[in-house]
């Protein structure tokens, strides 16, 4: 990947997304249905785009508002829709363009009070709490956010009843709907204005900021941390948990500092991430130059992006840890001191993730549940309880609650932060300090991910990519020991291909959301070895994705049932790990 000269550096004014003609683009702006990059398009988080060109417009908020409601009346979802939106400048006018078609529709509605920002995992949080007990008149949620995407997008999700996001089945439903308004033109619509939508005797005002505040100390030993006294430091980046910590640190008595609390949807207080766009992402230490550079000031800080579902920490000594240390060292330390959660609870991790995480799990004697990328598929375990922590590379995770009962089933970018500093104030030493132990014990992994643009074309190959294509015995000098198309945990399509060795893989996947395609690998050994591995990914990937090749687009070999977390623990422990 080619390193913008911009990297690291305050915003240069020139780079600013203007954004009245931005949202001017929103109102204005008329998607063709026939134009495949102009259709609603749910990727792994969402439907996102920008509305500059004709991805995010209002013409497509309408629809997908519209197809929700027919979802949840078709699913008897009679319960309230808590409604939340993060601080990207097209977040706000879709929020009302939503408003007035759920409103239309009669759904009740739970707004912020104040028109506050509202972070996704505190969605989550909202449902679960309502639903708790609950079999019938469940609630759902509206998240108005394109994470960390740049400022000049907007993005919209859905959560259903439990509380995460939305499955394919949900979103190819409500996909499909949206679009079929979209090509008559928005007929069959229900609107009203949006004067109207606030006032009306659907719409209410919920206190979501105290809810999960003051719930806090169910998931994260506060009490530690506040014995500690530990100084620690937080920038919310501009996102939808700036109000949130302050109250945080006033109602759990934190000598916590919020570094930055502006917001702004130009972002122009951010530093350039590496492509030379703005980028909210807090586990980029580009997007993090800025409070890296505070890292003496603390103990321990950390931020968050831009809804709060990601998290990134940082150490006096080590900066900016890579999410993949900190998952490892939260896995070991939360499955040592959480004493209430069942003994069979696993431990689940994207395919991508780093394989320290394996073997700390081994380590601990407990299931390890491999999935393809999307914290979809940690939602049911997490909500019964069969996952004690999901987790994924690119620094989304959530846990349960003391008590082993479920948290959120959304990534929550606030939690691991909290747990860092639980983790320091109980153990005395940082989680960069806990890590370096791990690595004296396990080995030390040298982990990187490289991208390349690939057309859709390119991306539907690789995406499809057959075990027969790689024609590979070794790796990188080793025998490969697995080649995997489907997921070990839940035998689902991985959309792409990881090999294993003893001491290294790789996997290759098209994006979800953007046209590019991603090489992750891995090596136990040293950074030669690494930079090995991802030379002969490489050529396989273009091999398959050359023009001249005609790849076999052979389906994939059909999985006799998709395996929720709580049957792939009862699988191990009846028939021995399978991973």
């Amino acid at each position: 990947m080619k390193i913008s000269l911009l990297a690291g550096k305050p915003a240069p004014p020139g780079i600013l997304v203007d954004v009245p003609r931005l949202i001017a683009a929103y109102y204005t702006g008329v998607p063709d249905p026939a134009v495949p990059a102009q259709r609603v398009a749910f990727g792994t988080s969402g439907h996102r785009g920008s509305s500059f060109n004709l991805a995010f417009n209002e013409a497509h908020v309408l629809a997908i508002t519209q197809a929700i409601c027919l979802y949840r009346a078709r699913q008897k979802i009679s319960g309230p829709l808590f409604l939340g939106i993060d601080t990207h400048a097209l977040s706000a006018p879709a929020c009302a363009t939503a408003l007035e078609v759920l409103a239309a529709n009669q759904v009740e509605v739970m707004i912020a009070e104040g028109d506050d920002y509202t972070p996704t995992p505190v969605i989550s949080h909202a449902i679960l709490t309502y639903n708790r007990g609950r079999k019938t008149g469940l609630a759902d949620g509206i998240v108005i956010t394109p994470s960390h995407n740049p400022p000049h997008d907007g993005g919209f999700k859905y959560n259903p009843p439990n509380g995460g996001p939305a499955d394919k089945t949900v979103t190819g439903w409500i996909e499909a709907k949206a679009n079929a308004l979209l090509e008559t033109h928005l007929e069959g619509v229900k609107r009203m204005p949006y004067e109207r939508a606030l006032r009306a005797p659907t719409t209410h005002r919920h206190d979501y900021l105290k809810a999960y505040v003051n719930d806090l100390g169910n998931v994260i030993n506060m009490d530690v941390i506040r014995s500690a006294k530990l100084r620690l430091g937080v920038d919310p980046l501009g996102g939808a948990g700036v109000h949130y910590w302050a109250r945080i640190a006033e109602r759990h008595a934190l000598d916590l500092t919020v570094v930055n609390d502006a917001v702004d949807p130009t972002f122009r207080f951010m530093t350039v991430d590496w492509d030379g766009q703005i980028r909210m992402d807090p586990s980029s230490p580009y997007a993090m130059a800025r409070l890296i550079g505070m890292k003496d000031r603390f103990d321990l800080s950390f931020a968050c992006d831009t809804d709060h579902d990601r998290h990134g920490i940082i150490t006096p000594d080590d900066g900016l840890l890579p999410p993949n240390h900190f998952l490892a060292v939260a896995i070991s330390q939360l499955f040592q001191n959480r004493p209430k959660w069942t003994k069979k609870a696993a431990i689940g991790k994207t395919a991508v993730s780093s394989a320290m995480i394996d073997r700390v799990t081994a380590k601990l004697g407990r299931k390890l549940y491999e999935v393809p990328v999307g914290f979809k598929w940690f939602v049911d375990g997490l909500l019964d309880g069969s996952l004690g922590f999901g987790g994924e590379e690119s620094a989304g995770a959530s846990f349960l609650r003391l008590d082993g009962s479920v948290w959120t089933t959304d990534k929550d970018g606030f939690i691991p932060c909290l747990l860092a500093a639980e983790i320091t104030a109980r153990t005395g030493r940082n989680p960069g300090e806990i890590y370096r132990g791990l690595t004296q014990e396990f080995g030390e992994p040298f982990y990187d991910r490289v991208e390349a643009p690939a057309t859709p074309w390119q991306k539907a190959v690789l995406a499809k990519l057959s075990l027969e294509q790689i024609k590979l015995t070794e790796l990188a000098g080793e025998k490969i020991e697995a080649m995997h198309t489907r997921a070990p945990g839940n035998h689902v399509a991985l959309g792409g291909v990881k090999v294993v060795t003893a001491s290294g893989w790789f996997a290759a996947r098209p994006s979800g959301t953007e046209d590019i395609y991603k090489i992750y690998a891995e090596s136990f050994r040293d950074e030669a070895h690494l930079r090995k591995i991802l030379e002969e990914a490489q050529t396989v990937v273009s091999a398959a994705l050359t023009k001249d090749a005609t790849p076999k687009m052979a389906p994939l070999s059909p999985a006799p049932h998709q395996k929720t977390a709580r049957e792939a623990v009862e699988t191990w422990e009846n028939e021995g790990d399978p991973n």
